[in-house]
């Protein structure tokens, strides 16, 4: 194959960068936005209308001594895990890159995590989501976290 026919498989093949302004990468952000607003509100039961039936969960956790643990949640241990409290919980997602193609799109960018409004830890969140029936769900949620090298 030519590197020219290459890239242009690859270019009908790349789902589609759109901008974070449109009404597209907004529909998309909707079901994102539900679950900033349930963390926010400290309910679980705020999530559900988010997540896909299959919705899974996976966080790579950096410790400060250069260690790392990964861990696999389904979203109903996701959901059991967020419970009413005093503090004040805020995720910030910034500058996202979304990717759509078809029923499936990628939300991916750096984040950091409030408590109280101190920042507490940061990474970057990568959204897998599904429409069907014109409703977007998230699929799946990947995330890492660290605590050092947070702005905020």
């Amino acid at each position: 194959m030519s590197m020219l026919a290459l890239l242009a498989a690859l270019a009908v093949q790349t789902p589609t960068q759109v901008d974070p302004a449109s009404p597209e990468a907004a529909a998309v952000m909707v079901p994102i936005d539900g679950i900033f607003a349930a963390l926010a509100a400290r309910d679980g039961s705020l999530l559900a209308p988010h997540l896909a039936p299959e919705a899974r969960m996976i966080v790579a956790v950096e410790r400060p001594d250069g260690t790392s643990v990964i861990q696999t949640l389904a979203a109903e241990a996701f959901a059991e895990g967020l419970q009413p409290g005093p503090e004040r919980f805020e995720e910030i997602l910034t500058d996202p890159i979304i990717a759509i193609d078809g029923d499936i799109a990628m939300v991916w960018g750096p984040y950091v995590f409030k408590l109280d409004g101190r920042v507490v830890h940061c990474g970057s969140d990568h959204f897998d989501l599904i429409r069907r029936d014109g409703v977007w769900k998230i699929a799946g949620i990947t995330w890492n976290q660290r605590t050092t090298g947070c702005e905020g």
